[in-house]
């Protein structure tokens, strides 16, 4: 009998575990909330929407794209890619589209998990894969009097599309990802942008720029070229964990990169002086951009540093009484990180529900599997946002759902017992010890391939009926590290 995978969600995670079950022959479904596919990249189409990752590495590495246009490609791009590899691969009619399922219950007598959609329907799975991401529950700020504006506000994951600024009085609320890259759009055309900021970003330089058509040509026939650009991309990315150790070189280094693009572009020192963070440098994301800083040179561009008191019909009120007349306000406010699979609720062992289990703080052995919980594997769970191994493990992790026998009625039980001795190892959980001081040389190179072998170590563990490796609770020492940043 084979085992049958459940998929929830078909943006990047659900497709690369989609495709790698495939590959290995095994039987899966993918449900989607939506009529499409596309996951953050389907509902992120604001003006100026792109990735702040290289394209060359944001892409799934046995599906290397050589004919990006640019260096950090753009959403509309990214979701032509996607929809491309569902079809290449034949994910596209194993997707249930139009299913959102709000309850997962895992049936100890069958070993077995039930999907139920809002829409009645249900299914029965010998394994849940959630592919749900972060990226899907839009944040709105908690504004006194927000309902007011009516559908004149709305989140920058909900973009009107409708929605035309020129000539219009428009505010941002937010000064994140999203927003610096809202925000030199709606410059451009709006009246009047109003940019109510919280607390400034890092902003570093954004190295983009179009690739010319001879660089597509040569990555097309040259794959150990572009395989190598993804590689040089990765480490370089890697490396700027060390910006994050203390007041290290590197530290002082991002820091003065960060501070020139400021002070390069801003003359006005009360206005650099608002842009300027006060927090050290890695407490909040480091962005990107070279068009955000310009945009407020512009006269019809005004930050606003007052925190916003409430909302009423004109407009919004900040603390100072000022009242911010508006045609429009966009809540680039980011997204609800922190409750993973919410709203859907999901039922393990004995009934336990997993949104209880982690009410206290949320805990996944490698960040993808909570002990009670049999064969549910989280692709984008705790403590996984800033790891470089989450795609790793998704594609590798399907190795052992393909060797999988059928799910017996003691299966729960051994996979209880097995769950609870790692997290007994001091494999869930913990704070481990801190990540040792590192160079930009042979020793970073050292760690990742000390992780990559970690990884594969971790994986080969895997064995017999229950999807959890065998060999983890033997281990003695945290094989997951959270990352402490002295200050």
């Amino acid at each position: 009998m084979s085992t049958k995978v459940a998929i929830i969600g078909s943006g990047f995670g659900g497709l690369a575990m989609a495709i790698a079950l495939g590959r290995r022959g095994v039987e899966y479904t993918v449900f989607e909330r939506c009529t499409s596919l596309g996951g953050t990249w389907r509902d992120n189409a604001y003006p100026g929407a792109a990735c702040d990752i290289q394209s060359h590495l944001y892409s799934f590495s046995f599906e290397p794209k050589p004919d990006w246009t640019r260096a950090y490609a753009e959403q509309p791009e990214i979701l032509a890619y996607l929809e491309r590899c569902a079809d290449k691969y034949g994910v596209r009619p194993r997707i249930v589209f139009g299913a959102e399922i709000v309850e997962a219950r895992f049936d100890e007598p069958s070993a077995e998990w039930r999907l139920s959609a809002a829409d009645g329907r249900s299914w029965r799975f010998d394994a849940v894969v959630a592919a749900t991401g972060q990226l899907h529950r839009p944040k709105l700020p908690r504004i006194e009097g927000l309902e007011q504006l009516g559908a004149r506000a709305f989140h920058s994951a909900r973009w009107d599309r409708g929605f035309d600024p020129a000539g219009k009085r428009v505010g941002v609320v937010g000064t994140g990802a999203s927003a610096i890259q809202i925000v030199p759009r709606l410059a451009e055309r709006a009246a009047h942008l109003s940019v109510f900021q919280q607390s400034p970003p890092w902003i570093l330089p954004k190295l983009d720029r179009p690739y010319r058509e001879v660089e597509k040509r040569v990555y097309a026939k040259a794959p150990a070229l572009l395989a190598a650009s993804r590689a040089a991309k990765y480490l370089w990315g890697e490396s700027r964990l060390i910006a994050f150790n203390g007041e290290g070189r590197y530290n002082r280094l991002v820091r003065a990169v960060a501070t020139w693009n400021l002070e390069h572009v801003i003359s006005d020192p009360v206005l650099r002086a608002r842009l300027t963070p006060d927090y050290p440098l890695g407490c909040n994301r480091i962005l990107i951009s070279n068009d955000y800083y310009p945009a407020f040179n512009r006269p019809n561009v005004e930050l606003v540093v007052s925190p916003i008191a409430r909302a009423r019909e004109a407009g919004l009120v900040t603390a100072d009484g000022r009242v911010h007349a508006l045609d429009a306000v966009v809540l680039a406010t980011g997204f609800e990180t922190t409750r993973f699979l919410a709203p859907m609720r999901v039922f393990g062992r004995e009934g336990r529900e997993l949104e209880a289990a982690w009410r206290a703080g949320a805990e996944a052995y490698l960040g993808m599997m909570v002990g009670g919980f049999p064969n549910l594997f989280v692709l984008y769970g705790p403590n996984t946002n800033l790891a470089h191994n989450s795609i790793v493990l998704m594609l590798e992790g399907a190795g052992p759902l393909r060797h999988a026998l059928p799910l017996g009625a003691r299966a729960p039980r051994r996979a209880h017992r097995r769950a609870e001795g790692a997290r007994d190892a001091g494999l869930l959980g913990g704070d481990g010890p801190p990540l040792r001081r590192l160079d930009l040389g042979g020793r970073l190179l050292e760690l990742v391939q000390d992780r990559r072998r970690q990884e594969h170590q971790q994986l080969a563990g895997f064995r017999g009926r229950v999807l959890v490796p065998d060999a983890l609770a033997a281990r003695r020492r945290p094989v997951v590290r959270r990352l402490r940043t002295r200050r």
